[in-house]
């Protein structure tokens, strides 16, 4: 589904677009013009009529083109909403505040009452665990109950004329009329989010056509549908393609020793659990660590929750690469399973850095000479290895979190 970003942000939505730029990755649209300013519904139709040759040279037939995309239209809500999406300054526990609320949890466990068989039966077909299915729905759509109502065609047809991403969309488009000339669904039919995303779980058209699945094993899945089968099968067989480790955990809160070393955590570089152990890191009981390995993560530096995560972890970032994402998937799957909730306290008396603030304090990190990517504002690895080298500099704590101290430190 949706393909984003691996690393923290310090902004999240919870009905995020399937695409975000990244620090460090080559942009999708590469050479595309200028980011159209003021698009129109004349400008998408001649738009439509340039895009009808690509279309048909991408196997689209005239006949399934011209049942469809004559009802396309401009949508500028969409634009709008892509648009404003580097300007979210959510904390990861504001995020997870919402995304993991107590309303949820019930609302997962009643849906886990209400579908338990069909959700035994993928995760014995799949091998995936079926809380972490349940919470990637509850995540995408609420349970099914809030699965978009926007035209898709519509909605990749405004994003893939914008051009800002346009060569990415105008592939997804070319999907989702791939899906429509298959017969999986009607036009009418294929409604969703504003960036496309589509179903009970938010599958991309690209997504659906690799890896949807019918819950049955016969027929074309139907994701759109108010019988969710099909869609939690496909999410499913998602994060089975992705490597998902039958019976194993997405990761779990631990315990960090005093004086313990932060320059281990966050480069994602999975060790021994025995390793771990030996450097006095525990459950939050203080009980000891199973066996296997993984990764230390700190999604809001020293001051916040410590994670070892483990290959599911990775498993779930194919789905969406955002940590905060993958954090809340695992501990709504744990809390619809009866589990507890962090143990150590978040750091609320932080404030995430505003959109302007981030590319300040990545421009001051390129003055000091340890930041070798574009000011942006986007926090991925550049900019968290430039925090921890000007913090190991001034004998701060190496946590490597873009936090509002150290951007008032560098000026």
């Amino acid at each position: 589904m949706w393909a984003a970003m691996r690393w923290l942000w310090l902004g999240f939505a919870l009905w995020a677009a399937p695409v975000w730029a990244q620090e460090d990755v080559v942009e999708l649209n590469a050479g595309a013009g200028d980011v159209i300013e003021d698009g129109s519904e004349a400008g998408l139709q001649q738009w439509v009529a340039g895009f009808r040759d690509r279309a048909l040279a991408a196997g689209i037939s005239s006949a399934t083109f011209d049942a469809v995309m004559p009802g396309v239209h401009f949508l500028p809500a969409v634009i709008e909403r892509d648009r404003k999406q580097d300007e979210f300054t959510r904390t990861i526990w504001d995020y997870l505040d919402r995304a993991v609320s107590d309303d949820r949890i019930a609302a997962g466990q009643k849906a886990l009452r209400a579908h338990g068989p069909l959700l035994d039966q993928i995760e014995a077909r799949y091998g995936v665990d079926k809380h972490v299915v349940l919470a990637i729905w509850g995540l995408e759509s609420a349970y099914g109950a809030v699965r978009g109502d926007i035209e898709t065609p519509s909605a990749l047809a405004t994003l893939a004329y914008d051009t800002r991403r346009g060569a990415f969309f105008e592939a997804e488009l070319i999907a989702a009329l791939q899906i429509l000339q298959s017969g999986a669904v009607k036009p009418a039919a294929m409604v969703g989010s504003w960036a496309g995303a589509m179903g009970h779980t938010q599958f991309m058209p690209s997504s659906y056509l690799k890896l949807a699945v019918t819950n049955a094993g016969t027929g074309k899945p139907d994701i759109w549908g108010d019988d969710p089968g099909d869609a939690l099968a496909s999410t499913a067989a998602y994060l089975a393609n992705a490597g998902w480790k039958k019976g194993g955990r997405w990761g779990d809160e631990v315990r960090l020793p005093a004086g313990f070393d932060y320059d281990l955590a966050g480069d994602r570089t999975q060790k021994p659990l025995s390793t771990w152990a030996a450097l006095g890191v525990t459950m939050p009981d203080g009980a000891a660590l199973g066996s296997g390995w993984g990764a230390l993560l700190l999604p809001a530096g020293a001051r916040g929750p410590a994670f070892l995560v483990y290959d599911n972890f990775a498993a779930i970032e194919a789905y969406n690469k955002a940590d905060a994402y993958v954090i809340a998937v695992g501990h709504l799957a744990d809390r619809i399973a009866g589990g507890d909730g962090f143990k150590a306290a978040w750091p609320r008396d932080l404030r995430a850095l505003t959109l302007d603030e981030r590319r300040a304090l990545q421009s001051l990190l390129l003055r000091e000479g340890v930041y070798a990517g574009t000011p942006d504002g986007k926090v991925g690895p550049l900019t968290i290895a430039a925090v921890k080298a000007f913090q190991r500099a001034r004998g701060m704590v190496p946590d490597g979190y873009p936090s509002l101290e150290i951007l008032q430190a560098l000026r």
